[in-house]
């Protein structure tokens, strides 16, 4: 039978395969994540901006981190959720607003490794290569939209597309890789020639945690993109893109904000007084 183009208007997602006695707690489990997101992002966005101490430089930049965090999760996971509860046959969205989903989801990913929001204009050269294809199918295999899920539409060869993606996203993972272990190696050179046990100690901790996040969401990516070439594993290739989203959403604050000690003060003492305040 010949494939025939069919710019459908509307889309279908295909979401995530939850069995019914799941679904409750699946929904629950993603506003619970999604509700200590926004919480603790925005409040450290609204801590830095109301105390005046923390107007420097350092604190700006971890503001950067949380908000790009809120507006990543914001895009993908409230739509998940509306998804998870409607049978799989319902699970519908308009092309446009799939386009939309699917740039300011590699915005987000791209911010995520670059914190450089500059880097955004390339996802929308990315979008203008999709946008250009005909359209043979209707159905997004992933929970959210991405460029590898809408190529998967076209009924042409999406050759250019894919060269290219693969080509941006190994120039993305690999400097930033790059840039990690040149940073972590140079760390690791002055503790091994420092006597300060001190300092050894607190870059150790630091280090640590910030690692930890990044290599989460490196290999997160690296899978997802991976996967997308080998259908088989669509399970874990859709763990793997939300893992991407809710695991550095939840992880940044603690690592960025909550181990600095002028901000720890300032939650510590705003909850002191909040304590003393008389009913």
């Amino acid at each position: 039978m010949e494939n025939l183009t069919f710019n459908s208007p509307v889309l279908q997602l295909e979401g995530l395969t939850v069995s019914e006695q799941n679904l409750y707690p699946t929904f629950l489990f993603f506003l619970v994540f999604y509700v200590l997101i926004m919480v603790s992002n925005i409040g450290i966005v609204l801590l830095i901006t109301m105390e005046r101490s923390l107007h420097e430089p350092m604190y700006i930049l971890f503001c950067n981190l949380p908000f790009n965090d809120v507006f990543g999760n914001s895009v993908v996971v409230p739509r998940i959720m509306m998804d998870i509860i409607k049978p799989a046959s319902e699970r519908y969205i308009s092309y446009a607003e799939c386009v939309t989903q699917a740039f300011c989801y590699h915005m987000y990913t791209c911010a995520s490794h670059t914190i450089l929001m500059a880097m955004a204009f390339d996802r929308y050269v990315a979008i203008s290569l999709t946008i250009r294809l005909n359209r043979c199918g209707t159905q997004i295999a992933n929970p959210f939209c991405d460029n590898a899920s809408l190529f998967k539409l076209s009924c042409e060869n999406p050759y250019i597309n894919n060269v290219y993606g693969l080509t941006y996203t190994a120039a993305v993972l690999g400097t930033s890789m790059g840039s990690i272990v040149v940073t972590y190696a140079k760390i690791t050179a002055v503790c091994l020639t420092s006597k300060n046990k001190t300092l050894n100690s607190k870059a150790l901790k630091t280090c640590s945690t910030h690692l930890t996040v990044y290599l989460i969401m490196w290999l997160s990516g690296f899978i997802m993109v991976l996967l997308h070439r080998f259908s088989g594993y669509a399970e874990y290739r859709k763990g793997a893109a939300l893992l991407v989203h809710i695991g550095p959403g939840i992880l940044n604050p603690v690592i960025y904000a909550l181990q600095s000690t002028e901000i720890r003060n300032i939650m510590l003492k705003i909850l002191h007084s909040k304590k003393l305040m008389p009913l």
